[in-house]
């Protein structure tokens, strides 16, 4: 009986306990609770109160863009960012917004701003995989950031993202704040909104995208740059696969919405590779902005001097002949640089593939012209009194530490100035540059254009120095205008977006002449020789034109260089690595890509524009060229025309 009570009392006691325990948690879970909530309110208060200052700010930063045309007027190239027209999403296909909430939002017209379940799952994935891996940002947080903050990954930043979020829920309907969403996210290549992207990527208006297209402009909101079209259609079409996938779940589509017409993909914007080598020009266009406006923190529209068809066809001549070259060649790099007379560039390859170097050959690379530095020495002998008939010693050298050679051991005694320059006559060279003086050849070359550090002995007669391919087209431009110094340029206009003339290239009023036309006429008579019977034959043109064949020691550069009185060419083949190519001159490939590209492009060009009675061309074949030959006592119209062949001589 006393056990009995005993273990009653002992039962009421630990109830009792459990009770007061019960209650104590409870209370203290209370306690928590509050101390939580004034704790969590507290926080909230401190990041709400700069709230009202950055919704009075709300912008929408995005970098200027630049649209680059050729001179016909069309489009070469974008830069910078651009932003389409806001469009509604009552005016976008069902199947683009339906793309755009299955792959980023699908509870979006259900939640307040802040998907919870959303939330919870991606903590939970982010654990289990013990890394970030899922965000729980919904469209209306993703808006709230790209509007008012920073993406910098911060929790303090995360909080304010999630109270502008409830703010925007309240101020804005849904389909309010998803049409902002839509015209603002950035989408890769520059674009913001889907009405910009659609058009680049696909040329039509966002109203008018299909099933599939929609998948892929849905998809570029996860990696803009990996996902795009333009860098590699197949990931593109996965990562479509998968926003598919995602609406059928969603119930938004099923199979039998796959249609072949809803299916199919259109890239009229698309770039091929050979098209991206257009930056090379464009690149040296956006670097020269500086130098004439400035930089304004505005959308820029520049018109250029390219010919986007001589450009195009240049770069497949280019492609071909280093394509089709034997492998036993070791030739894998080139480059093409053309412009008019007065300095503008007309064609600019700087090498073989813009995607794989962007190191622009034309503007950058300084490498050893060769002989296609001999006209330069032959046009500084001719202004210190020789004639095209002075004779000079090609014989071998024997005094002194420096002493080339001619190709393949040939020498012709006591020769003219111009049978040394058409057969590239290595030793008359330097034999005519020790006469002259180097500080002469040096001085013509910089009154050309030449800026590039030039040696002081007389291997410069040979062109070992390395000059760069702009001042080789800038000092024989001047040549083919007639003897007036002139600037390579790119830019005509540059124009705001509304079509505000920020700057316009005016002509000069007169240029300044630095070659006497007499010597002009007869280096330029010189060089037609080289074309017409020396080492640059493979260039021969069925017009006259004038030119030079350039190689470097060893084979490691190829040149040809030349000239009509309406453009200037000029074609360079190498290594980067500059080791040696095997059997590649200046008179092979080089003369052949010139006269492909020359033969295209010179009859597309207009005749020279300086004054034909103050420039008239040797080679012009008109009155002033008739007359000028006729009252030159070197030029002779009867004299006689060397008769063998001597390409390939002495590159």
């Amino acid at each position: 009986m006393a056990k009995s009570q005993k273990k009653k009392s002992s039962a009421k006691k630990k109830k009792k306990q459990t009770k007061s325990f019960f209650w104590s948690f409870c209370r203290w879970i209370l306690i928590l609770g509050l101390w939580s909530g004034i704790f969590l309110a507290g926080v909230i208060l401190w990041f709400a109160k700069d709230l009202p200052d950055i919704t009075q700010s709300a912008t929408f930063e995005r970098r200027s863009s630049i649209i680059v045309k050729a001179s016909n007027g069309d489009i070469i190239a974008r830069y910078g960012e651009s932003k389409g027209a806001n469009i509604h999403v009552d005016e976008l296909p069902a199947n683009l917004t339906n793309a755009v909430l299955a792959t980023e939002d699908r509870r979006f017209y259900s939640h307040i701003g802040i998907d919870i379940l959303g939330i919870s799952r991606a903590m939970l994935i982010n654990i289990s995989k013990g890394r970030f891996v899922q965000g729980g940002s919904t469209i209306t947080q993703q808006l709230a950031k790209n509007l008012f903050l920073t993406h910098e990954r911060k929790i303090s930043r995360k909080i304010k993202e999630a109270l502008l979020a409830l703010w925007l829920e309240n101020e804005l309907s849904k389909d309010e704040i998803l049409s902002a969403y839509m015209n603002r996210v950035y989408l890769g290549s520059g674009t913001y909104g889907f009405e910009a992207a659609a058009q680049l990527y696909f040329g039509k208006s966002a109203r008018n995208v299909n099933l599939r297209e929609s998948a892929i402009l849905a998809g570029l909101l996860k990696a803009p740059s990996r996902y795009s079209p333009h860098n590699n259609i197949e990931l593109a079409t996965k990562r479509s696969d998968i926003v598919l996938n995602s609406m059928i779940a969603a119930k938004y589509i099923d199979k039998s919405d796959m249609t072949k017409a809803n299916m199919s993909i259109s890239l009229p914007n698309k770039k091929s590779k050979s098209e991206q080598n257009i930056r090379y020009f464009t690149d040296w266009v956006i670097d020269e902005i500086d130098d004439l406006i400035g930089r304004p923190d505005m959308d820029l529209v520049i018109k250029t001097t390219l010919d986007a068809s001589l450009q195009k066809h240049a770069q497949n001549t280019l492609k071909n002949a280093i394509d089709n070259a034997n492998d036993d060649r070791y030739m894998h790099q080139g480059a093409v640089l053309s412009m008019k007379p007065d300095g503008a560039v007309i064609v600019m390859i700087g090498g073989y593939n813009y995607g794989v170097s962007q190191f622009n050959r034309t503007t950058q690379a300084r490498r050893a012209v060769g002989s296609a530095f001999k006209p330069i020495l032959y046009l500084s002998a001719l202004e210190k009194g020789w004639k095209p008939r002075s004779k000079i010693l090609d014989a071998p050298i024997t005094k002194g530490s420096y002493r080339p050679k001619n190709f393949a051991g040939k020498y012709y005694g006591r020769v003219s100035l111009e049978m040394a320059l058409t057969k590239s006559m290595n030793t008359a060279s330097v034999r005519l540059a020790k006469d002259i003086g180097i500080s002469s050849v040096i001085k013509t070359a910089k009154k050309l254009g030449i800026t590039s550090k030039l040696s002081h002995d007389l291997s410069l007669a040979l062109g070992s120095s390395g000059i760069s391919m702009m001042e080789m087209a800038n000092a024989y431009a001047i040549l083919a205008n007639g003897g007036y110094r002139v600037f390579p340029y790119a830019i005509t206009r540059i124009t705001s977006k509304d079509g505000r003339i920020l700057y316009e290239r005016k002509k000069p009023s007169s240029y300044q002449s630095i070659v006497r036309p007499k010597y002009v006429r007869n280096i330029s008579d010189m060089m037609e020789n080289v074309i017409n019977e020396g080492t640059g034959r493979a260039a021969k043109l069925p017009f006259p034109a004038s030119g030079k064949t350039g190689t470097s020691q060893d084979n490691r550069d190829a040149w040809f260089v030349g000239y009509t009185d309406k453009m200037v060419s000029v074609i360079w083949l190498g290594n980067d690595d500059n080791s040696p190519m095997r059997g590649v001159t200046g008179g092979s490939i080089p003369a052949k890509i010139w006269r492909d590209i020359m033969l295209y492009g010179n009859d597309k060009q207009v005749s020279n524009i300086f004054n034909s009675s103050k420039t008239s061309h040797g080679n012009n074949g008109g009155i002033s060229g008739l007359l000028g030959r006729l009252l030159s006592n070197d030029n002779a119209p009867n004299k006689p025309k060397p008769r063998n062949d001597y390409s390939n001589l002495n590159d």
